[in-house]
């Protein structure tokens, strides 16, 4: 089973910037294509970014232009870099592999709030 470490969260003003790192145990994360998961208050779980293995990115619309998925297979670590973040990205923040949703245990993700 391979172990997710969700890290890089914390509180920031509308406007500002967060990169999220997730770091999985194993090398066979480089076998599976990766998504970054958010969850608010409230809400279910909605994927929002996601890499190819040879990386390949998509994301949704609401996210598009403002946040950046990336990822270093050397180092089995995925990556989520945002920008222009506004009120409405407050949620705790997952990585998992697009396939079924998430087939590997889930991590504690990592909490962003952004709030003035």
């Amino acid at each position: 089973q391979v172990q997710l470490v969700e890290s890089g969260g914390g509180l920031v003003q509308p406007g500002g910037s967060l990169r999220l790192s997730c770091a999985a145990s194993a090398s066979i994360f480089r076998s599976y294509a990766m998504g970054w998961y958010r969850q608010a208050p409230g809400k279910q779980r909605e994927l929002v970014a996601t890499i190819s293995r040879t990386g390949t990115t998509d994301s949704v619309d609401s996210v598009k232009g403002r946040f950046t998925i990336s990822r270093d297979n050397a180092k089995n670590t995925v990556y989520l870099q945002m920008n222009s973040l506004k009120p409405e990205d407050t949620a705790v923040y997952y990585c998992n592999t697009v396939q079924e949703g998430g087939i590997w245990d889930w991590g504690q993700g990592t909490q962003v709030t952004v709030s003035s």
